[in-house]
């Protein structure tokens, strides 16, 4: 049986279609590894283009989002009321703003009421692939808090924690950047309530 051009290029199409069905359905459950099990199913998945604007991979119903692996190899969640501080940096950075410069005009939008400000307590998850960094890493929010007053180390875990048994610290203390970073140990968020 021959099958003819038309339908030969019909059938090319619908095979690349699945391949990139396949790829984004990858793409997304990476994006949301950085989280629990119980807030994946539910969560957003979102990227931006190269002029910073964002495009929705997978609308979701809960409280937090997560990015695709960037080109620095990390992939990051959050919570869904920081979106417009998100949405800014990557505008920002399309513009070629990086580093303090870019935390600075961040600063200056949330004083002027542009974005909201951090809330204290908030929670983001990230990953990093290989071993020579902090694979899981959880984040909290404590803008203005200093460690004195939290009572919180503020020397780095990092080697710590690559070895397993690190513990949290304080960075950007006594900024609205302050902020707990908590090593995950283990590949993966564990589920056990106990």
């Amino acid at each position: 049986m021959s099958i003819n051009k038309p339908t030969l290029a019909l059938l090319a199409l619908f095979a690349a279609g699945q391949a990139a069905a396949q790829s984004d359905q990858a793409t997304i459950e990476k994006a949301l590894s950085p989280l629990p099990q119980d807030l994946r199913a539910d969560a957003t998945v979102y990227t931006y283009d190269d002029a910073g604007n964002r495009v929705t991979l997978k609308v979701g119903s809960n409280h937090v989002e997560c990015s695709p692996t960037n080109a620095e190899g990390f992939t990051r969640c959050g919570p869904v009321s920081q979106r417009a501080r998100r949405d800014l940096q990557a505008k920002l950075s399309a513009q070629g703003l990086a580093g303090e410069e870019l935390q600075m005009a961040l600063q200056k939008a949330e004083d002027e009421g542009r974005i909201p400000p951090r809330k204290f307590g908030t929670l983001a998850y990230r990953r990093f692939d290989t071993p020579d960094r902090i694979q899981y890493l959880m984040v909290i929010s404590l803008p203005f808090a200093t460690a004195e007053e939290m009572g919180m180390p503020t020397g780095s875990q990092r080697d710590n924690a690559l070895a397993g048994r690190g513990t949290p610290w304080m960075m950007r203390s006594g900024t609205s950047g302050a902020h707990l970073m908590i090593p995950i140990n283990g590949t993966e968020y564990s589920n056990d309530p106990h």
